[in-house]
């Protein structure tokens, strides 16, 4: 079976073009359940340059699947067996204002995109751009 990753390695994944955020807007909760969006925030800002994208990404559907310990090795399996679509395709960069740049290692952290951090890391690497909302 095939192995898929959306792992990027030193690169810099910029907020869209079409992005409505001035800056990093913490996601807002959707009455008492996390979104996609504040799931990653949270999981990300607390744990910089601890997770890959592919980590993130799977804990995301895990948990909205409300899978068990058990379920997990199966279901990431199962999940990577096909494409997913990215960090470029997140609500982070495509609505709240975060970049996010993934080390030499493909483990990621968040900057907001009127950051120094961000601007500088802008002119240093390889960069992608988010996917727009609209074509």
């Amino acid at each position: 079976m095939k192995v898929h990753t959306t792992n990027y390695e030193n690169t810099l994944i910029e907020v869209a073009d079409d992005c409505p955020a001035a800056g990093g807007e913490i996601p807002p909760m959707k009455g008492d359940s996390k979104t996609v969006a504040g799931i990653q925030y949270e999981m990300i800002s607390k744990n910089p340059y601890k997770f890959t994208s592919d980590d993130v990404l799977f804990n995301v559907f895990a948990e909205r699947k409300d899978l068990t310990e058990s379920e997990l090795e199966d279901a990431r399996k199962q999940f990577f067996s096909k494409g997913q679509a990215c960090m470029r395709a997140s609500p982070l960069t495509k609505r709240y204002g975060w970049g996010v740049h993934s080390d030499k290692d493909g483990k990621v952290a968040l900057y907001a995109c009127d950051s120094t951090e961000y601007k500088q890391l802008k002119e240093e690497m390889n960069t992608v751009k988010a996917m727009k909302s609209r074509r």
